[in-house]
Parts: structure tokens; sequence; C-alpha cells
């Protein structure tokens, strides 16, 4: 991605899409994609849509008007003020539509008075609808005013001043709610498939997080040429600490050795950590073994990390372990029913999934973990539900 901005494109906007698993390090890698963005040259308006955004509520003005208020507010935090005519007329008719009037003083900031009309709609349902219904037939006005009043501008004012131009990181839209809308489509898909080529059309360069269940969408292509502009999304997998095989991947489980161990030991130097295993640790099996069950998955890790703090303090001994991972097994048993472990059999067997919607929710609930090698995309099974009888016992009989 950062080579598509600073090489490829860097005066014509772009729109990339990255997606992965909740929690194996997409905000990570997005936040080490701005620095190196920024080292380029580069302005970058980096945020989490969750926090501005209802994720189990979301049409395309609010994700429209989330970035106006966001690039706005980074502007004035460089001192680079914009005077949007456009919006000053639309805030007075939102107020007197919504008849709660939005007020700002003459020298009132753009992002304060798209705030004010967020909170205004945040915790109403009925007044986010109203909302909705009104701006819905001005969003190509709308997307036009953040074009040349804030986009355009923008880029401007940065490169009189030496930078190379404006990039827009937009995290957590993979978090998405997957409801169904009265249309019949999910919400994702009414977002970034129906309404695709008016997010891409913002002129800048754009990234956006998308679900992971759209990659394996009937209508992947068309998500890819509407608002990747045919560009295939970014998929980022799991740390690859198993082979196809069902062995080690060394390379892969040093990383999350030293990912484990870095945590524990931050100030400690790489070439150091290691001696100091077993104040973490009974035995470095022990963290081999958490790195294992983890399949790569960095929340996972963190997670049965901290399970394995809230029974004793460190060195966990592997009883604790071995709790924590039944624990975390027997949660992921409860949901799961015999239709799901048929799937997750053919899975196990076949090691790829179609595209069907039983599939994805699959890996939407972390039953499945995606992989990558020198032979391609590949899919494994979670490695606690692995060792459970039902999977032994088919395994054998297989």
């Amino acid at each position: 991605m950062q080579r598509t901005i600073i090489r490829i494109s860097p005066d014509e906007p772009t729109c990339q899409l990255f997606t992965g698993h909740i929690g194996c390090g997409k905000s990570t890698e997005l936040q080490r994609l701005k620095t190196e963005l920024e080292l380029a040259g580069f302005h970058v308006v980096y945020f989490e849509s969750s926090q501005d955004l209802d994720m189990a509520d979301i049409d395309i003005s609010d994700i429209l008007l989330s970035v106006a208020r966001q690039v706005s507010a980074s502007l004035e935090g460089i001192s680079i003020k914009l005077k949007p005519g456009y919006f000053t007329n639309l805030f007075k008719e939102v107020g007197d539509f919504l008849q709660s009037p939005i007020e700002l003083s003459g020298q009132a900031e753009l992002s304060l008075g798209i705030a004010k009309i967020t909170a205004k709609t945040k915790d109403s349902t009925q007044m986010r609808n109203q909302l909705r219904q009104y701006l819905e037939p001005r969003t190509n006005s709308i997307l036009q005013a953040i074009n040349e009043e804030i986009l355009e501008k923008a880029v401007e004012q940065l490169k009189l001043r030496g930078q190379k131009g404006l990039v827009v990181i937009v995290d957590n839209l993979d978090r998405v709610d997957m409801r169904p809308l009265a249309s019949g489509r999910s919400q994702p898909e009414y977002l970034f498939i129906d309404r695709g080529e008016q997010l891409r059309r913002l002129k800048c360069h754009l990234v956006y997080t998308i679900p992971l269940t759209l990659i394996f969408s009937n209508e992947y292509e068309t998500l890819k040429n509407r608002l990747g502009g045919g560009i295939a999304p970014k998929v980022l997998p799991m740390v690859l600490v198993r082979q196809r095989d069902g062995t080690d991947y060394e390379p892969g489980m040093s990383l999350v050795r030293q990912l484990v161990l870095a945590r524990a030991f931050p100030e400690v130097p790489l070439n150091e950590r290691f001696f100091l295993i077993t104040e973490l640790f009974d035995h470095s099996q022990t963290l081999d073994r958490i790195c294992r069950v983890s399949g790569g998955h960095i929340r996972n890790l963190l997670g049965l990390l901290y399970s394995c703090l809230q029974r004793q303090d460190p060195p966990f001994s592997r009883d604790c372990l071995e709790a924590v991972i039944k624990d975390y097994r027997d949660d992921l048993l409860l949901a799961i029913d015999e239709s799901q472990w048929e799937l997750l059999f053919e899975v196990v067997q076949q090691q790829k999934v179609k595209g069907e919607s039983d599939y994805q929710s699959l890996l939407r609930s972390m039953y499945l973990f995606e992989y990558r090698d020198p032979l391609g995309r590949w899919f494994g099974i979670s490695p606690a539900l692995a060792e459970t009888e039902k999977v032994l016992a088919w395994q054998k009989n297989k």
C-alpha cells in the first residue's frame, strides 16, 4: 500500500482496501503505514471509524461526514483553516429540518459543525433516520463539496508547505455489522459494493478496512472494481505458525515468541529477552504451547496471556496455561452446531473455503484461520478446536 501511494501514484488519488480477521494486527500495520507515509512527506489522517459511528447502523453519508470531520480537525490542528460555504448552508438547513438549530459562532471550525450534527443524532435512531432521509438525495453534492472545499484545498495547502499530499486511513470499518437491511442486502454489501463507487470518489489517497467476509462474496469482483478501482483488497493473514501438514513453521513461531517477550519485557534488548523466558513461563515449551494454540492470531494470543495473568503471577505454569486453553476451547464449542461441524471437517480436509455464507460465518466466529505460504492461501481450523474429541475422533475414522 505504501508503494502504491509513494511510488506509483503520488499525485493522483488512490483507493486501497485492507482486510483480515478482527484482532490479527491490522491496526498495528496501518499505524506503521501512517508512520512510513509521514516520513515520506505525506500528511496522514488516521482514525478509528468505530469512535464516530455506530457499527450496527451506518449509511454512506455517515462515512463521508466522518471523513470530512476528521480531515478538517487534523488540518485545523496544523493551522490550515478551511471556510467551506456549502457546509455552512448545510448546517443551517439540517438544523431547520431537524427542528433543532445547530449553533455555531462566525469563526466556528468545520469539524465542530459536523461534530454537532453527529452528536444530535448519535443517541436517537429516529433523528438519525430523519437526517439520512434529508442527506441521501444530496449525497453527490456533499461529495462534491468535500472534494472541492476540503480535500482539494487541503492538498493544495499541504503542497505549498512542501508536503507530498493527503492520505486518509479509515480503520475499523471491518467491524460493520452483518445485519440484513430491508432490501435483503447485508449492511457491508450495501456500503462497500452498492455504494462503493461513491466511497472511492473522495479526491485524496484512501485506505479503507473492509469486512473479511466480503472477500468470499459472490460479488467479490464487483467490490474490487467499484470500490477498489480494479485492485484486489490486501489481506493480512494470521502469522504463519504452522504448515499445511500441521507441523510448526519455525520463522513464524519465532516471531510470535518475540511478540510475547516484547510485551513482557519492552525495555530489554531483543537479543537478551530469550534469557528471560523462565521469568514469564515455567519452561520454554509452555511459551511454545501458547504460541501454537493462538494460531498466529495476535489478539487471541494476548487474550490467553491475560487469562493466565488473571489466574496467577508469572512465571506461568503449564497447568495454568492448560486450564486457560480449556476455558477458551469450551467457549468456542458452545456455539458450534452439527451443520457447522460438517463444514469444518470439509475445510480440514480441503484446506480451502467456498464463498457461501455458511463458510463466512465460520471465519467471523474465528473457527477458521487464514494463512499464506509460497503455494498461496490456505485455511485451517482453530488449533484449540483441532484438539477437541470430536475433531480427533473424526480424524481417526477418516
